[in-house]
């Protein structure tokens, strides 16, 4: 029988986080030595991130590279925004960036990525979406996206106080930061679709929770 180390590597489940929670989100962690071994992001809602599944409207976007291109843009959803960085080893997803006009509706799935700016306070973390692709979505797919995030958000929640949740604990020590918040954004984005909420399906071959 192979031993882990020898298996092939799979793709983690794209998680649905809305903007505010991933902001607030600066630690991450591995979970063996193995140097090919998935960063995850951790949510202070108790779970882990490999990989993020986000939707909302890419509001700005520019060029930022010196040497090559290296697009940053700005992707808003009912809670705050996203910074979302792609350059050459990232060329399709850069290449969306480039030849999208904002305003527009997209779909990211991507690899969140933390840093601490040069003009950081002491502990201060910044995080970021390193986009692996970039779809352009309809408004209806963007409501199924937020009544979605909504619920996983709220799940994540409802079994924060779980005793077996080792992913909550470990948020419990590394966060200061009430989970009940979380709940409050949730709600105030659903509240945000009432006037028009569709249920459209959304983008073909993501795989998401």
């Amino acid at each position: 029988m192979s031993s882990n180390a020898n298996a092939i590597p799979t793709r983690k489940v794209a998680r649905r986080v809305f903007a505010s929670e991933f902001n607030d989100a600066g630690y991450t962690f591995k979970e063996s030595d193995d140097e090919r071994a998935p960063i995850y992001l951790l949510l202070p809602t108790g779970a882990r991130a490999n990989r993020t599944f986000v939707v909302g409207t890419l509001t700005e976007k520019e060029d930022i590279g010196e040497d090559s291109e290296y697009w940053r843009g700005r992707v808003v959803d009912p809670t705050g925004t996203f910074f979302v960085y792609a350059g050459q080893y990232q060329p399709d997803a850069a290449a969306m960036l480039r030849d999208l006009e904002p305003p527009a509706y997209v779909a990211i799935v991507g690899k969140p990525r933390t840093y601490e700016p040069d003009d950081a306070e002491e502990g201060e973390v910044l995080v970021s979406l390193r986009p692996e692709s970039i779809t352009v979505v309809d408004a209806d797919t963007r409501d199924r996206w937020v009544v979605e995030t909504a619920e996983r958000t709220l799940d994540r929640i409802e079994a924060f106080d779980d005793e077996a949740n080792e992913y909550a604990a470990m948020a419990r020590e590394r966060y200061d930061l009430p989970v009940e918040t979380y709940r409050d954004r949730a709600v105030e984005a659903l509240e945000s679709l009432e006037d028009g909420e569709s249920a459209e399906p959304e983008p073909d071959a993501i795989d998401a929770d």
